[in-house]
């Protein structure tokens, strides 16, 4: 079995002003997404899924350390590169374990029908199989939200900046560009977020001055989760 790669995961949200700030010092030091457009961004939509109960949310808002998320991932609506993804979060570190899927299996998921999961020689479609079969998951709500993305290779290290974070409220519509959404923060908050494996270089924590930020335990699913 392989063995499961944690890694860093540091949180805040941040002002216009920041973002400004921060986007010129980024672009001097890192180097931007390679799957970004000209504008330097792109367009995350993620369906997440949920127990009957709200499992995941109510582990979320109570502050568990060690719980997880399952969703579907599109980027830019591009319908031909779909991602199934199980993310964990365990003692403070994160993980995440994907799988790509055809529009017409991501239908299948959606419509309930996951038995072709668990005969699939796919450790993490089995694995999603089973969570979905015994905690009865359901799709629960779609998440929208616009990405600017930078990579320092030196510690694997992943900087983004999520802005304009929409609910779809308690639509599944996972391919419909028109679907109505809501936004969830005030335009002038983004959300900022830092991912390192081992280490982060004291050049890129000055330039995001982490030291005099707060520490944040913020969830795209559990902001767009608030309306209902």
């Amino acid at each position: 079995m392989e063995k499961v790669k944690f890694r860093h995961e540091i949180k805040h949200y941040i002002n216009s002003g920041d973002c400004l700030l921060l986007q010129r010092k980024l672009k001097c030091v890192m180097k931007p997404d390679l799957n970004a457009g000209p504008d330097g961004s792109y367009h995350i939509r993620s369906l997440y899924f949920d127990t009957p109960e709200d499992r995941a949310l109510r582990e979320k808002i109570d502050g568990l350390d060690n719980r997880e998320k399952i969703r579907i991932r599109l980027y830019n609506h591009d319908d031909s590169f779909i991602k199934l993804e199980r993310k964990m979060k365990v003692n403070g570190l994160t993980a995440k374990f994907s799988v790509n899927i055809t529009k017409e299996r991501c239908k299948d998921i959606l419509n309930g029908n996951i038995e072709w999961m668990k005969d699939t020689e796919n450790p993490v479609l089995i694995e999603i199989y089973h969570k979905m079969m015994h905690q009865q998951l359901k799709p629960r709500t779609i998440v929208d939200y616009t990405r600017e993305a930078y990579v320092y290779e030196p510690g694997n290290i992943r900087v983004t900046i999520d802005k304009s974070i929409k609910t779809g409220l308690m639509s599944n519509d996972l391919f419909n560009r028109e679907l109505p959404t809501m936004e969830t923060l005030p335009r002038q908050l983004a959300v900022l977020e830092v991912k390192y494996d081992e280490f982060l270089p004291e050049v890129i924590c000055d330039i995001l001055q982490l030291s005099d930020r707060q520490k944040l335990s913020v969830s795209k699913y559990a902001l767009c989760r608030m309306y209902y």
